[in-house]
């Protein structure tokens, strides 16, 4: 076990701060460390909040929070907010709203900008959910951001999916149930002291009625005074635990790889635009001198063939996926072409190439995150 990963497990909060922070900008030693965590993973109940904008997700994690601190129980809060178009960050709107546990050693809270990714959660929440399970949590609670009827990833993430809707949504309850009305194992109408309320719980039982299948429970609350909070927790108890699944996560860009005749000609193009190199280096193995240029969250790489024989010659697109072996084996499996096996490459990263012809016409990388 690394130092931080037995810090965590002591309850250090600044470490377990650090990993988050570290989780979340894909640094290695920080995803090493999750790793070491992986075995203490599993006891604590995780739990989604998720339903429209302006349902009162927020109020309602902080009240459900105070609820689970007035019973002893340690929790994390993931809160994710959209992400700012000047600073790229989160917009801490949902911190804001729970600055009173602050102070509170029981609770940890993280909020996450989604940095571009769909699905109501960022790319990281997976990792942080993980994280704080292995830290010891009881209970963690991710609140998405204001979700639609596509974006559904939380159930995926959760063991129980609370839906919250409010009254005053008229039509809006059959407008999205294709989507996140299906993953709900509790309902929440908050804001219930509002007209209205009967009227959505009415609908609600109808449309469950007309499916046949499994019955969410329905809870009224008023998470601004606290009623109902404490039959919501009941029945988020009570509710169908789900097994965490563990899906597909989807690959993000990690390089644009472009092949080059003069490394020095084309840095200073790439220069002038205000690019600098972070890396140069030699790949005997490929033949290949490689330089990276930082992009945003991604990056781009030039190579200039260092012999004759040198098989880099094509521009390729690189993506960045959680395990090269086991995304290289379902490819293999689904009849992929892949030009070599998993290894080693610029930078150190385990990497493998897929055939432009099972690709689409494109020479595709992967690359292994924890190597970025």
């Amino acid at each position: 076990m690394t130092d931080s990963a037995r810090q965590i497990r002591e309850g250090n909060a600044r470490a377990l701060a650090r990993a988050a922070t570290g989780i979340e900008n894909r640094d290695p030693q920080a995803l090493e460390t999750l790793r070491g965590l992986a075995p203490f993973a599993g006891h604590a109940r995780i739990v989604g909040i998720t339903g429209p904008p302006g349902a009162g997700k927020s109020t309602l994690v902080d009240a459900l929070a105070s609820a689970l601190r007035r019973e002893e129980k340690t929790l994390a809060i993931l809160a994710v907010d959209p992400t700012s178009g000047i600073s790229g960050g989160a917009i801490l709107g949902d911190r804001i709203r729970m600055q009173r546990h602050h102070a509170d050693p029981g609770i940890f809270i993280r909020s996450m900008a989604t940095r571009g990714n769909l699905g109501g959660l960022a790319r990281a929440t997976a990792g942080l959910v993980q994280l704080m399970d292995a830290a010891g949590k009881d209970y963690v609670l991710i609140e998405t951001v204001g979700v639609g009827q596509a974006e559904i990833e939380i159930a995926g993430l959760a063991q129980v999916t609370v839906v919250v809707l409010v009254p005053g949504m008229g039509d809006d309850v059959q407008t999205i149930k294709a989507g996140i009305m299906e993953i709900a194992d509790v309902f929440a109408i908050n804001k219930s002291d509002q007209p209205g309320a009967d009227r959505v719980e009415q609908e609600l039982e109808a449309m469950l009625g007309l499916s046949g299948g499994r019955k969410p429970a329905i809870v009224k609350t008023v998470a601004t005074t606290g009623v109902g909070i404490d039959k919501l927790l009941d029945a988020i108890r009570a509710g169908p635990v789900r097994e965490r699944s563990a899906p597909i996560a989807a690959p993000t860009i990690d390089h644009i790889g472009i092949a080059v005749r003069s490394l020095e000609d084309s840095i200073a193009f790439y220069e002038s635009l205000g690019l600098a190199v972070s890396q140069w280096e030699s790949v005997d193995a490929g033949k290949v001198h490689v330089a990276m240029l930082p992009a945003g969250d991604s990056r781009i790489e030039l190579l200039e063939s260092s012999e004759p024989d040198s098989p880099i010659g094509l521009h390729h697109i690189a993506l960045r996926v959680p395990d090269v072996r086991a995304a290289a084996a379902r490819l293999e499996a689904s009849g992929a072409r892949l030009l070599n096996v998993p290894r080693p490459g610029a930078g150190g990263q385990l990497h493998v190439f897929v055939h432009p012809a099972s690709t689409g016409g494109v020479l595709l990388e992967l690359v292994e995150e924890s190597g970025s």
